[in-house]
C-alpha cells in the first residue's frame, strides 16, 4: 500500500499535503470521495492515517472508474459500522463523450459480513452476475444494480428478506427467479429495459409493493397473480409486446396509474378501458390483426395440425396453418406462403461431426432439423421454434440457430424465448427456404460496418475492449466481427498451476475483406486481473498474435508500440488475427498459451454404466460433465444400480468416443451405431451422450453369473482441434479412457422348471370361469403371467386391486419381478374364485392395459373350453334324442 500512497508524490503533489487534503472529506461519519478523480487514493491515505476514524465511517460513496478500486475494496470489510455504499460508475466519459461504466465486476467475499448494511448501490458497472456475497447481506434494504449486464439474477434472491427497494434497470435479465415472490416486505420494484419475455407468477406474491416498473421489456402477457398486489399504486408496462391484460387489473384497490403505452393491444378489457388513470396511446386498438410474429401466433381460423410421434410430413396450402410436433418443434406459415398445397417432410437426426462444424468455442444445443423440399423458396417468412438444452452453465455466450445450405453453415437471427408453462427454452427464427437446422451457443458477436469515416466498435461482454477505426481507414465499406473470450484468474492457476501467470481476455477479430487496413487500427485491451499500470512491470507483459485456427502464438510485443494506462494497453494494427495480453515470468509464452488454449476448449467428464434393478440385461452408459454426475446419478438411483463413476478425463465438444463390452458380454451386433462390435457415441457437454442397450452372455448363466465389463475408448479427432491434442490421442494406449464392470446375475430356473410350488407361493388348486364360459386352470394363469412383464401394475389396476395393494405387492416383492406378478394375479383370482364373470373382466383388463395380446390368448382358452364342452352336451344330447324318438315308434 506504501507505494500506492505514494502515487501522490510522482504527480507532483506533496507528501504531507497529501493526508491533509483527504482528511478535509471526512464529515462524521461519512465519506463522499466519489466527486474525486483521486477518490480511491484518499480513502487509502485516510485508512492508513486515521484508520480508526475511517473504520466508524457509516456512508461512504467511491467511484468504480477509480483504477485504484480494486485495492479498496479489500478494505470495506474492515467498516463493520457501514450502513450505506455507493460504487457507482459513469463519473468519466471516453474520448467520444460517452459515459464510461465502472470496473467493478464482483465483489470480496467478505462484503457480505457487513451485518449492518441497509444501503448498496453498484450501478453504472460491468456485473454480468450479481454478486453472492449481497445474499449474506442480513439488514439490506435497498439495492440498486441498474445499468449492469446481469443476464440473471441468483434463484435464491428472495433470501433477501428485508428488501423493501430493488432497481436492476437497463440490464439484459431474460427471466426472473421463483423466489423473488419471497420478497416480503418489498414495496419498490424497478425491472424497466430489460429483456423479460414472461413474469413468473409468484411476482404475484408481492403484497407490500406499490410501484412496480416492467416497462421496456419483450413481455407480450402478464400473469393474473398481478391482480393480488393489493397495495400496488404505479404499474409501468408502456413499450412492451403485450397482445392482452387482465381485466382484473382494473379492481387493484389502490392503484393510481396504470401505463399501457405502446404495446400490441388491440383490444382490452372495458374495465380497463374507461379507467381514467389508464393510458393507452400507441397501441393498434381496433385494428385487425396482422401475420403473427410471438410465440404461438394467433390469426383467426388458421388451421393447427398437431402431429403424432410417428407423423414426419404436412400439407401446407395457401391458407397457412401452425404446426406442432411432437417432439416440440413449432411452425407457422402466414397466409400466402405457399400458392399451391406443398407437402413439407421433416426428421431430426443425431449430428455427425462429418458434416455438423462446429466453430471454436461452440457448444451444440440441439438435435439436427431437416426440412424438406431444399430449396424451395416460399412467398412469405415462416417461422420456425426450435427446442433446445438451457445453457445454465455458459455465461456471456448467445444462442443462435445455424442452417446449412448443402455446402457451409450460416447463422440466423435468432430470438431466445421460455415457454411460460413449461418454462423450456426455444429459439426462434424466419426462413424463406428449408435445409437443415440446429441450435448452437456461440461468443456473444458484435459487427460493424466501418465507412471511410471510420467508426468506433465495443465489446458488449466487456465494455473495455472496443475498436477505433480511423478516418481514411478503408475506401471501401468493409464489415468487421468481434468476439470476446474471457478468461479468469483462476482458470489459468488451474491449468498452470502457477499463480503468477494471468492472461487478459481473449479477443477474436475478422473482417470481410481480404486486404489489410489503409491506417492502423487502435485496439484498447484491459490489463491482465491483479495488473495495473501502477505495478505493471513491462518485461513480464507480452501480448501475443493467433492464428485462426489456435495453433501457433506469436508473442508480437516488440513488433508493436504499447501504451498503457491505469487499466488498459492500447496498440495498433493494419489486419485482423487474435490478441491476448499475457503477464508471466516464463519465457516460452507462445507454448503456454496454446496449452492454455486447448484446455479452455475442454471439458471435464466421467462416465457411468448403470444396470436396471428390475432387468439388469438392460444396461444405461453414458457420458457426463464433472458438475452434472451427481444430479444424474440422484435422478437414476431409484431405477438403476451400478459401480462408481468412471475417473475424470477430458473431451473435446464433438469428439467421437466408443463402448466395448468385454469379457463375456456381447450386444448385438446389428445396431446401427454398432461399429466393429463397439457403440459409437459422440460427445456434446449439453446433449445427454446416452445409450440404454440390451445385453447377452454367450456364458451359461445357470450355474454361475457373469463378471464382465465396458471399456471406453477414443475415435476419430475432431478436425477443429489443435495439431498436438491430435497427437496425444493416437497409439493403442492413448485410446483408453475409462473400464467399468458389468455383472449380469446367475439365471433363475424358470416357472416351468421350478420344482417348488409357483415360484415360492403356494394356493389351492383354481379353476376361474364357470362349465359355459370356458375355464382358467393354474397352468393357464401361469402362462399368462410369464407375459405380462412390467405391465403388471397397470393391469392389477384395472383388474381392481386399488393403488395401496399394488404398493404392498411392488414392496413385499421387490428386486424380484417374477414374484411381483404372481402375487398380483394369483390374489386376485383366489379373491374372484365365486365370481362367474371374472374370465371376461380378465380379458378387458388386458384390453384396457394396452396388451391385446394377453386378451387373445386367454380368448383362444376360453373358445376351446367351450368347444369341448359344447361337444360333451351334444353328445349326452344325440343319447338322449335318440331314445326318445325309440320310444315314440315304439308307442306308434
Amino acid at each position: 500500500m506504501a507505494e500506492l500512497l505514494g502515487l501522490g508524490d510522482k504527480c507532483g503533489e506533496g507528501a504531507s499535503g497529501a493526508p491533509v487534503l483527504a482528511g478535509s472529506c471526512l464529515a462524521d461519519n461519512r465519506l463522499n470521495l466519489d466527486v474525486y478523480p483521486d477518490g480511491c487514493r484518499r480513502f487509502l491515505q485516510l485508512f492508513e492515517g486515521r484508520r480508526g476514524e475511517v473504520v466508524q465511517v457509516e456512508f461512504l460513496r467511491l467511484s468504480s472508474n477509480d483504477h485504484l478500486l480494486g485495492t479498496t475494496l479489500g478494505i470495506l470489510p474492515h467498516l463493520k459500522h457501514l450502513k450505506s455504499l455507493v460504487l457507482k460508475g459513469g463519473h468519466a466519459r471516453d474520448e467520444f463523450g460517452s459515459c464510461q461504466y465502472g470496473s467493478l465486476t464482483s465483489l470480496p467475499p467478505d462484503v457480505g459480513n457487513l451485518r449492518c448494511l441497509t444501503h448498496l448501490d453498484i450501478s453504472f458497472n460491468s456485473l454480468s452476475t450479481l454478486p453472492s456475497c449481497i445474499l449474506h447481506l442480513p439488514s439490506l434494504r435497498m439495492l440498486l444494480v441498474s445499468h449492469n449486464s446481469l443476464v440473471a439474477l441468483p434463484e435464491d434472491f428472495g433470501s433477501l428478506s428485508k428488501l423493501t427497494f430493488f432497481s436492476a434497470m437497463k440490464n439484459q435479465l431474460k427471466d426472473l427467479p421463483q423466489s423473488i415472490g419471497e420478497l416480503a416486505v418489498l414495496q419498490d420494484l424497478d425491472l424497466s429495459e430489460n429483456a423479460l419475455e414472461f413474469l413468473p407468477e409468484e411476482v404475484g406474491n408481492l403484497r407490500n409493493c406499490t410501484e412496480l416498473d416492467l416497462s421496456g421489456n419483450r413481455l407480450s402477457s402478464i400473469p393474473e397473480s398481478l391482480a393480488n398486489l393489493k397495495s400496488l399504486r404505479r404499474l409501468h408496462l408502456h413499450s412492451n409486446l403485450l397482445v392482452t391484460v387482465p381485466a382484473s387489473l382494473a379492481s387493484l384497490p389502490n392503484l393510481s396509474r396504470l401505463d399501457l403505452q405502446n404495446n400490441c393491444l388491440r383490444t382490452v378489457p372495458p374495465e380497463i378501458q374507461t379507467s381514467p388513470f389508464v393510458r393507452l396511446q400507441g397501441n393498434p386498438l381496433g385494428e385487425t390483426e396482422p401475420s403473427p410474429q410471438a410465440d404461438e401466433p394467433s390469426a383467426g381460423g388458421l388451421r393447427r395440425l398437431f402431429l403424432a410421434s410417428g407423423e414426419d410430413s404436412f400439407t401446407v396450402t395457401s391458407e397457412g396453418c401452425k404446426v406442432v410436433l411432437a417432439c416440440g418443434i413449432h411452425f407457422y406459415f402466414p397466409p400466402g406462403t405457399a400458392s399451391d398445397p406443398l407437402r413439407i417432410y421433416f426428421r431430426t437426426l443425431a449430428p455427425d461431426p462429418q458434416w455438423v462444424k462446429l466453430r471454436h468455442h461452440d457448444v451444440l444445443l440441439s438435435t439436427v432439423l431437416e426440412l424438406q423440399p431444399h430449396g424451395v423458396k416460399f412467398q412469405q417468412e415462416v417461422q420456425i421454434w426450435l427446442p433446445y438444452a438451457s445453457p445454465q452453465t455458459l455465461h456471456q455466450r448467445e444462442v443462435v440457430v445455424r442452417t446449412f445450405s448443402g455446402q457451409s453453415w450460416s447463422d440466423l437471427r435468432t430470438r431466445v424465448e421460455q415457454k411460460r408453462k413449461s418454462k423450456k427454452h426455444v429459439a426462434h427464427c424466419s426462413v424463406l427456404h428449408f435445409s437443415w437446422f440446429l441450435v448452437v451457443s456461440r461468443l456473444v458477436q458484435n459487427e460493424c460496418k466501418v465507412p471511410t469515416e471510420g467508426t468506433l466498435l465495443f465489446s458488449s461482454v466487456d465494455p473495455n475492449i472496443k475498436v477505433t477505426f480511423p478516418p481514411g481507414v478503408t475506401e471501401e465499406t468493409r464489415s468487421v466481427k468481434l468476439q470476446v473470450l474471457p478468461v479468469s484468474a483462476e482458470e489459468i492457476e488451474e491449468i498452470m498451476a502457477d499463480a503468477g501467470c494471468r492472461a487478459s481476455p481473449l479477443l477474436c477479430l475478422s473482417q470481410d475483406s481480404l486486404v489489410d487496413f489503409l491506417r492502423p487500427v487502435r485496439i484498447q485491451l484491459p490489463l491482465p486481473p491483479g495488473v495495473t499500470g501502477l505495478n505493471l512491470d513491462r518485461s513480464r507483459l507480452h501480448l501475443l498474435h493467433g492464428d485462426l485456427e489456435g495453433q501457433t502464438w506469436d508473442d508480437i510485443t516488440s513488433q508493436v508500440v504499447l501504451e498503457f494506462t491505469h487499466l488498459y494497453a492500447v496498440f495498433e494494427v493494419t489486419h485482423f488475427s487474435w490478441y491476448w495480453l499475457w503477464y508471466t515470468t516464463k519465457t516460452y509464452i507462445g507454448g503456454i498459451a496454446k496449452k492454455v488454449y486447448e484446455r479452455l476448449r475442454m471439458y471435464q467428464v466421467n462416465f457411468i454404466a448403470l444396470q436396471r434393478k428390475k432387468d439388469p440385461e438392460q444396461v444405461l452408459l453414458q457420458c457426463v460433465p464433472k458438475h452434472k454426475v451427481d444430479p444424474v446419478l440422484k435422478k437414476l438411483q431409484d431405477r438403476y444400480r451400478g459401480p462408481e463413476p468412471s475417473d475424470m478425463v477430458e473431451m473435446f465438444e464433438g469428439e467421437q468416443f466408443f463402448a466395448a463390452f468385454e469379457r463375456g458380454i456381447c450386444i448385438d451386433m446389428d445396431r446401427p451405431d454398432c461399429v466393429d462390435g463397439r457403440l459409437l457415441f459422440i460427445f456434446y457437454s449439453h446433449l445427454k451422450n446416452m445409450k440404454e442397450i440390451y445385453v447377452t452372455s454367450p456364458v451359461d448363466r445357470k450355474g454361475q453369473a457373469v463378471k464382465g465389463q465396458v471399456s471406453f475408448y477414443r475415435g476419430a479427432v475432431p478436425e477443429s482441434i489443435p495439431e498436438d491434442a491430435s497427437r496425444r490421442r493416437k497409439g493403442p494406449d492413448s485410446l483408453w479412457l475409462a473400464t467399468l464392470p458389468i455383472k449380469l446375475p446367475r439365471l433363475k430356473p424358470r416357472w416351468g422348471e421350478n420344482p417348488g410350488p409357483l415360484n415360492g407361493f403356494s394356493f389351492p388348486p383354481l379353476n376361474l370361469g364357470n362349465a359355459e364360459t370356458g375355464y382358467l386352470t393354474q397352468a393357464n394363469l401361469l402362462s399368462i403371467a410369464r407375459r405380462m412383464g412390467a405391465d403388471w401394475q397397470t393391469i392389477g389396476l384395472n383388474l381392481g386391486l386399488t393403488y395401496q395393494q399394488i404398493e404392498r405387492i411392488g414392496y413385499n416383492n421387490r428386486e424380484d419381478l417374477d414374484k411381483q406378478i404372481l402375487d398380483m394375479l394369483f390374489s386376485w383370482a383366489q379373491q374372484n374364485l365365486e365370481d362367474r364373470d371374472c374370465v371376461n373382466k380378465l380379458i378387458t383388463a388386458m384390453k384396457e392395459s394396452g396388451r391385446q395380446d394377453i386378451a387373445d390368448e386367454v380368448e383362444t382358452i376360453i373358445e376351446l373350453g367351450r368347444q369341448k364342452y359344447r361337444e360333451s352336451i351334444r353328445r349326452v344330447g344325440l343319447e338322449q334324442e335318440s331314445s326318445t324318438e325309440d320310444s315314440a315308434i315304439a308307442m306308434m
